[in-house]
């Protein structure tokens, strides 16, 4: 397999990884009637993230940040495999999104600043090199 599709699957597995990040906490702090029901924000009393702790709130932002930034990534990836133009530089890129992915989930889930900002930008600059570097 391709570095950048090893990459791409590794990053999604992530995705799972930061559901359960997210999910137990919330569930934990928010109990089965609340998490399992159908979440209508006047039975709640408001949207879940406002009802978990901070670092749970944190979480949640983080995966719904990975989301959005995975699409764009899985777009590269895609362009780069499927264009044949695969190179020790996407792949470097490749997996510099990944290990910044990897490092905004502590950084965002503590506080961390400007790191969570930094491996947010240096997630997304990877991934706009790899399109460019599809194109020449």
């Amino acid at each position: 397999m391709q570095h950048e599709l090893t990459a791409l699957t590794l990053a999604a597995l992530l995705q799972a990884v930061q559901f359960a990040l997210m999910a137990v906490p919330a569930n934990l702090e928010l109990g089965p009637g609340k998490t399992m029901s159908p979440r209508d924000r006047p039975r709640l009393g408001g949207e879940l993230i406002d009802l978990v702790s901070l670092r749970t709130a944190r979480l949640f932002r983080a995966f719904n940040n990975h989301f959005e930034a995975l699409i764009l990534f899985t777009i590269a990836c895609l362009v780069v495999h499927l264009g044949d133009q695969s190179s020790a530089f996407t792949a470097l890129c490749a997996y510099g999104y990944l290990g910044a992915r990897v490092l905004y989930i502590p950084a965002y889930a503590f506080g961390w600043t400007p790191w969570r900002s930094v491996f947010w930008g240096v997630g997304f600059a990877a991934t706009c090199a790899m399109l460019v570097a599809a194109l020449i």
